[in-house]
C-alpha cells in the first residue's frame, strides 16, 4: 500500500467534499431532480466529522479518497444497533480507483471498530448499483442482512451488510 489511511484534517474537508460528491454523481448515483439536498450532506465533511470520525486516504499529500465512521450512539448511524458500528459514505477519487483506496478504508473501518469496547458487528448500506461495492464488502466477510433494507426516499431501497466482529 503505498497511501496513508488517517483521520482527515480539517483542511481537507473541502476537497474530500468534492471528491464525494462526484464518486456519486460521476457513478449516478444520485438523482438530483428534487435538487441538492442529499449531495450538501455529502459535501458536508465538517458536519461528519462532528458527529463521527472522518477517515481518509493520502499518497505524497494528494486525498485518493475518504469514509465516515460512525460509533455506537452516533447521529450519523442509520441502520446500526446498541452494539454496532457503521460507516457511511466512502468515496475514492476516479483517478485512485483499483488501486485498494476503498478496501483499505473499509478496513480501516473494521480495525477502529474493533477497537471499541462492546462493539460486535459493523454495518453499512449501499446502493444495489454498487455491485463493485459489494464484491468488496463480500470479499472483508460482510454478510447480506436483508431484513434490515430501508428506503431513505421512495425510490430507493438500500441494500445492507454486516460483519460480525
Amino acid at each position: 500500500m503505498d497511501f496513508e489511511i488517517r483521520t482527515a484534517r480539517e483542511d481537507e474537508y473541502g476537497r474530500l467534499g468534492e471528491i464525494t460528491g462526484l464518486a456519486y454523481t460521476g457513478d449516478g448515483l444520485l438523482d438530483l431532480s428534487d435538487g441538492d439536498r442529499y449531495l450538501n450532506v455529502l459535501r458536508d465533511v465538517a458536519g461528519r466529522a462532528a458527529d463521527g470520525e472522518v477517515l481518509v486516504a493520502v499518497r505524497e499529500g494528494v486525498l485518493l479518497g475518504g469514509v465516515t465512521f460512525a460509533a455506537p450512539g452516533s447521529r450519523l448511524a442509520d441502520i446500526a444497533g446498541p452494539h454496532d458500528a457503521e460507516f457511511r459514505m466512502l468515496a475514492v477519487a476516479a483517478g485512485a480507483r483499483g488501486q485498494g483506496v476503498g478496501e483499505a478504508l473499509v478496513r480501516a473501518c473494521v480495525d477502529r471498530a474493533r477497537a471499541l469496547d462492546g462493539v460486535t458487528a459493523l454495518v453499512l448500506s449501499t446502493q444495489p448499483a454498487m455491485r463493485g461495492a459489494q464484491r468488496l464488502y463480500g470479499r472483508i466477510g460482510f454478510l447480506r442482512t436483508p431484513e434490515l433494507d430501508w428506503s431513505p426516499i421512495p425510490a430507493l431501497t438500500l441494500l445492507t451488510y454486516r460483519l460480525e466482529l
